[in-house]
């Protein structure tokens, strides 16, 4: 009798244990980690994040690779100030894209306040997502403010024509430029224009933008980042044009979880068409400016193609493997 209920005891335990989700957790990695990007090549997720810390120590990019969102490989110093000689700090909030079997990458360095000032958006390419990647261009891609906007944040969009544009800027203004097919430079557009201003209400930096039913999502973050009001919103449009009237928030600061939920990317699991949202927040209890670490959570869509708003969790998502 004794050995039939410690079995039941047993099975029942077991039971629970498979019944019981495995999640990321949040925060995804270790450390203090801000304004990630993350990406899917290879069947296999990548996250690439600026280190947060002080301007002067910002000299180098850490990257973190997953095969089920739940266990993190990290990637040290996949580039650094050693490899872009022209970057002397503030290395800022990557961007990655693959073309042609190459990973171009996509920074922000120097924090320049002016067009007196030697900085602005560099690019850097490798053989393999982790690196180790190398100076593109030996100078950086923009270099000026155009139309007000600092040039940082920049996030590269491929377009469904095959057309590749560079979203950025700080300063409350974002601009879109059309990149060269090697990605040496800035071409016109069709209107003839280099630098288009696309900045909609609110915006303050940390641009994104995807498509989804031939609808174009247009993200950025507002508020301060060093503030608990720190947030994320959108808008839609018929291209990558605009306009973009701003629908509203759907990403923010929740006092029971963490305060400055910002400045995120996004990626799409497309066969099985799952939606995940990455991004950094500020611990309770942390006030120093660079407290901040990287997290994730699912994106939801109403039946019109809405964006539910975002619930801040520490669970994060369940394990998924890419088919």
């Amino acid at each position: 009798m004794k050995r039939i209920t410690l079995f039941i005891f047993l099975f029942c335990v077991a039971s629970s244990f498979a019944q019981k989700k495995i999640t990321s957790g949040n925060p995804i990695i270790k450390g203090w980690y801000a304004d990630p990007e993350a990406a899917i090549f290879n069947k296999t997720y990548w996250v690439y994040p600026t280190y947060s810390d002080v301007y002067n120590k910002q000299v180098f990019f850490d990257a973190f690779s997953s095969n089920d969102l739940v266990h993190w490989t990290k990637h040290k110093n996949i580039l650094d100030t050693a490899a872009i000689k022209w970057a002397k700090r503030a290395m800022w909030a990557p961007a990655i894209i693959e073309k042609d079997k190459k990973y171009f990458f996509f920074f922000g360095a120097n924090d320049i306040q002016s067009n007196n000032e030697y900085g602005g958006i560099g690019v850097a390419v490798a053989d393999k997502p982790e690196g180790p990647f190398k100076d593109y261009l030996g100078k950086p891609l923009i270099d000026k403010f155009y139309n007000g906007a600092q040039p940082i944040d920049q996030f590269v969009f491929h377009d469904t024509d095959g057309a590749y544009y560079i979203i950025y800027g700080g300063w409350q203004h974002c601009n879109i430029a059309k990149l060269k097919n090697d990605f040496t430079g800035i071409i016109p557009m069709n209107d003839d224009n280099m630098f288009k201003e696309i900045t909609p209400q609110h915006y303050v930096e940390g641009p994104f933008m995807f498509v989804r039913n031939k609808k174009y999502y247009f993200m950025w973050s507002e508020g301060g980042w060093t503030g608990p009001d720190y947030s994320v919103a959108y808008a839609v449009a018929d291209s990558p044009f605009g306009p973009f009237e701003r629908v509203g928030k759907i990403l923010q600061q929740d006092s029971s979880i963490a305060t400055g939920a910002g400045h995120h990317s996004v990626m799409h699991d497309i066969a099985k068409d799952l939606w995940y949202i990455v991004y950094h927040r500020r611990p309770l209890g942390e006030t120093a400016a660079n407290n901040r670490v990287t997290c994730i959570e699912q994106l939801f869509f109403d039946t019109k193609g809405f964006i539910l708003p975002v619930k801040l969790s520490f669970e994060g998502v369940p394990e998924q493997t890419l088919k």
